[in-house]
């Protein structure tokens, strides 16, 4: 059986209903820092697609094809294509931004995720990122646990317990305090590459 995440129409009629409850102001802004070529990470049915400004080269990536179709009639002239985050088909350093939208906590695998999209960012590029996350209260995030593998079932891979920020943090990036919020386990917020420490020391 397929979860909910995988059926198009239910999963854009949960959307829309959150996105109405004010989701979609944090929607908007995510897409609205995202600047030259711009990875779109599980875009799904392609909801931020059509929010792209005009001069943003949006690529949507996602492994379902029947999402993709749904994406190809939201923004008919988007460049989608079908591949899982955690190989991605695009050479190192290729996108200025990358785009996570409700998707780091769905993807198999989210250390391999984050470490693809750290390779296909640039330097000076920016991972912009909006989810739901591990509750900082005790109580909630062991119901969250709880709950976790028949909420996976069902939604068809959705982990309400990840915590995707200190995931973040771990494969390489720094979030910036501008611009993140938080309002009970949602999250959103933007980041950038750590700075590479040199090798080795200088001789006096």
């Amino acid at each position: 059986m397929r979860g909910v995440e995988h059926v198009p129409w239910v999963y854009d009629t949960i959307c829309a209903f959150a996105e109405w409850r004010g989701l979609g102001r944090w929607r908007r802004w995510l897409v609205a820092g995202a600047r030259g070529r711009t990875l779109d990470l599980g875009c799904g049915t392609g909801r931020n697609l059509p929010l792209y400004v005009r001069d943003v080269r949006a690529v949507g990536v996602d492994p379902a094809s029947d999402g993709l179709a749904r994406a190809r009639r939201r923004a008919p002239g988007a460049l989608l294509v079908r591949a899982s985050a955690e190989a991605l088909p695009f050479r190192d350093e290729v996108f200025d931004t990358v785009v996570a939208g409700l998707v780091l906590c769905s993807v198999s695998d989210p250390p391999r995720a984050l470490a693809e999209a750290r390779r296909v960012l640039r330097p000076d590029g920016e991972l912009r990122a909006l989810e739901h996350v591990r509750s900082r209260h005790p109580w909630r995030a062991r119901v969250q646990d709880a709950i976790q593998p028949a909420w996976t079932w069902f939604a068809g891979g959705c982990h309400p317990n990840r915590d995707t920020e200190r995931s973040v943090e771990a494969a390489g990036f720094v979030i910036a305090a501008d611009g993140r919020r938080a309002q009970g386990n949602m999250r959103r917020f933007a980041a950038r590459l750590a700075a590479r420490k040199s090798e080795g020391t200088m001789s006096a």
